[in-house]
């Protein structure tokens, strides 16, 4: 995958995320954020893969990025 694809893809997803955290009912708003520990972790480890494969350095870049994200995410559900 390129550059762009792979950064569209990041910023889609950041704002797919967004919605669907902001507009879900306060009754569901606990298990929504277990399972988005639960996604956190997939998504680490698609981001190591996807940065193992590319060999562009944005790639790599963006990869570390997302491993950063998703590791904050899982963390802070847990604190």
């Amino acid at each position: 995958m390129d550059f762009i694809s792979i950064l569209s893809i990041f910023v889609l997803a950041c704002f797919v995320g967004y919605y669907v955290v902001w507009s879900v009912t306060p009754a569901l708003h606990t298990p929504l954020m277990a399972v988005t520990n639960a996604i956190s972790s997939v998504i680490i480890v698609g981001a190591l893969i996807a940065a193992a494969a590319s060999g562009s350095a944005g790639a790599k870049w963006l990869g570390l990025i997302a491993v950063v994200l998703a590791s904050v995410n899982i963390f802070g559900g847990f604190a």
